[in-house]
């Protein structure tokens, strides 16, 4: 059974997160990968929406039950293919050619802000979810050119916050931070305001990647020096 799916409102390709906590391993970050090119290799799409179809969910991070049983049980190459997979969904989606609106309705931890920090836009229900980093309470550091994706949508000050106390941070505690775009009351009204802005790009694809791919170089330079090597020692636990 897939972990996520793809459909189409007109020109706005919508990806779902569909397994309940929409924890992050190895398969998940396949199926995600494999759904963000074929979304970009249709020509017609204009704009991405990525959500989640659980009630309290949106995203809760990296599996770490899948993580520690991987490492201790000596599939180390399967931890280092979901942190290289994770790397190119996050490359990829920085010099993605149309903007990528993250429709957060529910619980957003660790990995999963990553995700979110990588989209453009963040919308987010203000009826229900936190936003948190765990990793301090589970002695897992980030590997370091994670911290470049984050701060490119928290301010430091409010990551530095994040991530020493571990404290979860309500939707308008966060747009007041300005890592949330806007929020909404509702669930629905949270689908309908994402589905109603994607609707508003019709830009150039390329121009729209180049763009991207400028604003965000240093970010795509530290992924691409920085991780590879923490990765293939696998220094990721405490």
């Amino acid at each position: 059974m897939s972990l996520l799916s793809l459909k189409n409102e007109g020109k706005v390709a919508i990806i779902s997160m569909d397994n309940g906590k929409n924890a992050n391993n190895l398969e998940f970050a396949q199926e995600l990968l494999a759904l963000l090119k074929d979304v970009e290799a249709e020509k017609s799409n204009k704009a991405l929406i990525l959500t989640s179809s659980d009630e309290k969910n949106w995203s809760q991070g990296i599996d770490v039950m899948w993580l520690m049983t991987s490492v201790q049980g000596g599939k180390r190459d399967d931890v280092k293919a979901f942190l290289s997979t994770m790397d190119e969904i996050y490359t990829l989606m920085m010099q993605y050619p149309m903007p990528i609106i993250a429709a957060i309705n529910g619980h957003t931890f660790g990995n999963g802000i990553v995700i979110a920090a990588a989209c453009d836009f963040r919308f987010m229900r203000s009826d229900r979810g936190y936003v948190c980093f765990p990793e301090v309470d589970m002695n897992i550091p980030f590997v370091p050119g994670l911290i470049d994706v984050i701060l490119k949508a928290v301010p430091k000050h409010k990551f530095n916050d994040m991530i020493l106390t571990g404290r979860k941070m309500s939707a308008d505690e966060m747009a007041d931070a300005t890592f949330i775009d806007k929020t909404f009351d509702s669930v629905e009204a949270l689908q309908q305001g994402a589905l109603e802005f994607a609707k508003t790009f019709s830009k150039s694809r390329p121009i729209f990647a180049e763009h991207k791919r400028r604003l965000h170089k240093p970010v795509l330079e530290a992924l691409a020096e920085k991780n590879p090597p923490v990765i293939e020692e696998l220094k990721i636990l405490l």
